[in-house]
């Protein structure tokens, strides 16, 4: 792939076409994986993680996937790092990127990772910011395609909080065509600096009218990292917004139920319905690994791939 060095900072930076690239290769990788087929076209290439925001997920999917391409991980933390302290992010930039081939980092304000890329010689990866999560949206809805067929005209309800999840949610109705219904409590609205007015995504005060006849049905956390203070006040104001057996079945009679994790069964999300038949947390969560694994490979590799 010639030209600028190409970004995934939002979902929203790759057009529809690129992301259907990606998809279709996410299939064939997770083919080949299944097969125990060896493919390592990143064979001599080093991803570099940065984390300001703890996870699991996120590291053993990048760590496993950029090893399973043939590749080398780098992990790095503000702890071990001089990202803890003086150093300019620009100057951080400067040099990681002069001895790595790709970096992801998961950290909080998306102004940090827009600087950091900015000043990069390499593609950089948002694993998560406060703002935007566009790995995990790449996921699930590689899952929706692989479970359903194209995701076009299709309605996901967005039940809970107004963080990332939603947000990129949101950015990828409009680059794929589908319709995202919002429902928060009050007090907890929609950024609209982050979510300007559009056809499409809608806001319901009512959950049960949000998940009406939805074909997806997916919350996250009531917390999110970086707001635990908040936490009793959360459990309060959200405590009608748990997905239960009966927002499912207000839901489309087919309609899968999906979580970035990790989830809290009794508040966001009953045991019934994540543990339950439309539930498909876990092909999601696995996704990250394949679909991660073919965004790497196009940032690197553009379309020269087999």
């Amino acid at each position: 792939m010639s030209g600028a060095i190409r970004h995934f900072l939002q979902f929203r930076d790759f057009p529809r076409a690129e992301l259907e690239w990606v998809f279709e290769r996410t299939r064939v990788i997770k083919e080949r994986f299944k097969r125990y087929e060896f493919y390592q076209p990143l064979a001599d290439r080093t991803l570099a993680m940065v984390f300001e925001k703890a996870s699991t997920r996120t590291r053993v999917s990048f760590e496993a996937g950029m090893y399973q391409l043939g590749g080398s991980v780098i992990h790095l933390t503000t702890g071990d790092s001089q990202l803890g302290r003086a150093e300019p992010i620009e100057d951080t930039a400067r040099v990681i990127s002069r001895m790595v081939d790709v970096v992801m980092i998961r950290t909080y304000e998306q102004a940090k990772i827009e600087r950091f890329a900015e000043y990069s010689r390499v593609p950089v990866i948002n694993g998560l910011t406060n703002e935007y999560h566009p790995c995990q949206i790449l996921a699930d809805i590689y899952t929706w395609l692989e479970q359903r067929g194209p995701i076009a005209g299709r309605s996901v309800a967005w039940i809970g909080d107004a963080n990332n999840m939603a947000y990129t949610w949101i950015q990828a109705a409009q680059l794929l065509d589908f319709r995202v219904r919002v429902s928060t409590p009050p007090g907890y609205p929609l950024d609209a600096a982050l979510a300007p007015a559009g056809a499409h995504f809608s806001v319901h005060a009512d959950p049960m009218d949000a998940a009406h006849g939805a074909d997806l049905v997916t919350t996250d956390v009531w917390t999110s990292m970086g707001y635990e203070a908040e936490n009793d006040a959360r459990r309060a104001a959200f405590a009608d917004w748990c997905v239960d057996e009966d927002m499912m079945r207000t839901a489309a009679a087919d309609a899968l139920f999906m979580h970035c994790l990790p989830a809290h069964r009794g508040e966001e999300v009953t045991a019934g319905v994540i543990d339950g038949p439309q539930s498909v947390v876990w092909d999601e969560a696995e996704n990250r690994l394949h679909a991660q694994k073919a965004l790497m490979e196009y940032l690197l590799l553009g379309r020269d791939v087999k």
